[in-house]
């Protein structure tokens, strides 16, 4: 099992890089090409709603993006550091609604909404020290040549 883990500052510009290395990832992983920007643009959504989380929550710790290739998967998993309000119950089942702000929680459940149309296997979850989306993909095993 191999892993890749990015830790970056919540801010917009940073979304991008961690796009390509998902992709650049994923690709090495034996993602199918057909895919690839589907990864892309989830890990987009993804990072991007936590950096608003951060930003919004005034949350300065690092967004967390780790990329894990198994045996016939590629899993990512991207972490914000947003606490549940009122953490003394459990998460809410979206795992999406944490802040007080309506705009913000609207777009939030935009995001995922999104995420969930281009990824058929994730899960999102939170807690009182943050919250996680994680996102799976088949991969096809390389052919060894003779």
């Amino acid at each position: 099992m191999a892993t890749v883990e990015l830790r970056f500052s919540a801010q917009p510009e940073h979304v991008r890089t961690a796009r390509l290395v998902a992709a650049a990832v994923a690709r090495r992983a034996g993602v199918d090409e057909a895919v690839l920007d589907e990864v892309r643009l989830a890990v987009g959504e993804a990072c991007s709603r936590a950096v608003g989380l951060h930003r919004s929550h005034g949350v300065d710790a690092p967004i967390r993006v780790v990329l894990t290739d198994e045996e016939k998967a590629f899993s990512i998993e991207v972490g914000d550091e947003v606490p549940l309000p009122g953490t003394s119950g459990p998460p809410d089942a979206s795992g999406a609604a944490r802040g007080v702000d309506e705009d913000a929680d609207g777009e939030d459940e935009m995001g995922l909404a999104v995420i969930r149309g281009l990824v058929d296997d994730m899960d999102v979850s939170s807690s009182d020290v943050g919250g996680v989306i994680r996102m799976n993909w088949p991969t096809t095993p390389a052919i060894l040549l003779p």
